[in-house]
């Protein structure tokens, strides 16, 4: 997938911007606040409908205005032009069209226009409660499959009416029996999926780990669920043997909502131990293997976004990094950076086709 340009209209403090990107490799330079990450923003609401920084949509339209839009032309790897045009009007619902159709729903968007990010926000991962985690594998799974984000829907959904009845001053039995089977069965569904997902994975990441830290140091991912058994029949009775204390409680203390993924930098947690160099190498790799593992099972090679991914990383490290990006398996890329020395230094090394946008308080040109 290549996103051909981008227009903007009113969002965040771009008042409007046109732009028209190399299909493989594409820089934005300038100093911090003046707007670069608004643009890779802008193409992660493109994707997902939402902002990758976890903001409401009200921050994505710029102060004063009514309304932001989001007009992207996209071209698939089969030659296909898709253009997707995205209006957020809050407290209205956004409004998602497909070459100027409307969705039906706008989750049946979502994979559509594969994309990873590498941002700071990813600190999170490591530093972040579990939940964090949880969802970078959600995430994950949910663009690759529409099975997986229906089952988590219904989940989430069964969980937050367990836990409203949880709270009830007189929760009524069976119902709390047909909430629990409903988490039960989607809950070993995504557990398998979950798992079967880590398997592939941790090989992805660990290789790119090797690449970029010159094989120096070892690192593991572990997928920990919170139950010890995940077929339907024993969640079930995990919940069910879990009613009395979660009435106490008030909420729901086990399940899929509760699982782990441990990250460890040797045999100790990465977010303990390691440098900050360690955690930016761990974190751009983790990123890498979800692109590797993405093109495996989807159709479209996704866009790869690197926000800052430079800051807190020696000189050796960035060029093997971008010595692995240059690769062909990779597609169509998207940086940005504060060093315009830097940029123009790892352009001459690196790439042929390219083209170097410069932001400043809002305004975009390019060079």
């Amino acid at each position: 997938m290549i996103a051909q340009s981008l227009r903007l209209h009113c969002f965040k403090n771009i008042s409007a911007a046109d732009c028209f990107f190399s299909p493989k490799l594409n820089c934005f330079f300038g100093l911090n606040g003046m707007g670069k990450t608004n643009l890779l923003d802008a193409l992660h609401y493109l994707s997902f409908t939402r902002s990758h920084l976890s903001i409401p949509d009200s921050l994505a339209v710029q102060e004063g205005a009514d309304m932001a839009i989001l007009e992207g032309k996209y071209l698939s790897d089969e030659g296909a032009v898709e253009e997707i045009v995205l209006s957020i009007a809050p407290p209205k619902r956004k409004i998602l069209k497909r070459n100027g159709k409307d969705y039906r729903r706008i989750a049946e968007h979502i994979g559509r226009l594969p994309l990873v990010i590498v941002s700071p926000q990813d600190y999170l991962l490591i530093q972040g409660t579990s939940s964090e985690r949880r969802r970078f594998i959600d995430q994950f799974l949910c663009q690759q499959s529409a099975v997986y984000m229906d089952g988590l829907m219904r989940y989430n959904k069964a969980l937050a009416d367990r836990n409203a009845l949880l709270k009830a001053e007189r929760p009524d039995p069976s119902l709390l029996d047909v909430y629990e089977w409903q988490m039960a069965m989607e809950g070993a569904k995504i557990v398998a999926a979950r798992q079967s997902f880590i398997s592939y994975f941790v090989p992805l990441f660990s290789r790119h780990y090797r690449l970029i830290s010159a094989d120096s140091e070892q690192v593991s991912l572990a997928y920990r669920p919170s139950l010890s058994e995940t077929s339907a029949e024993s969640f079930a009775m995990a919940l069910r043997d879990n009613r009395s204390r979660d009435l106490l409680l008030g909420y729901t203390s086990a399940g899929i909502h509760r699982d782990e993924l441990e990250m460890n930098l040797g045999s100790r947690l990465i977010g303990k131990v390691g440098s900050q160099g360690q955690a930016k190498s761990f974190l751009i790799s983790l990123k890498l293997a979800q692109y590797d593992h993405m093109q495996s099972v989807l159709t479209e090679r996704p866009i790869l976004l690197l926000d800052d991914i430079f800051d807190k990383l020696d000189s050796e490290r960035v060029e093997r990094i971008m010595s692995v990006v240059n690769q062909d398996s990779f597609g169509q890329i998207f940086i940005t950076d504060t060093n315009r020395k830097h940029l123009d230094e790892m352009i001459a090394k690196q790439y042929d086709d390219y083209r170097l946008f410069v932001i400043h308080k809002g305004q975009v040109r390019t060079e």
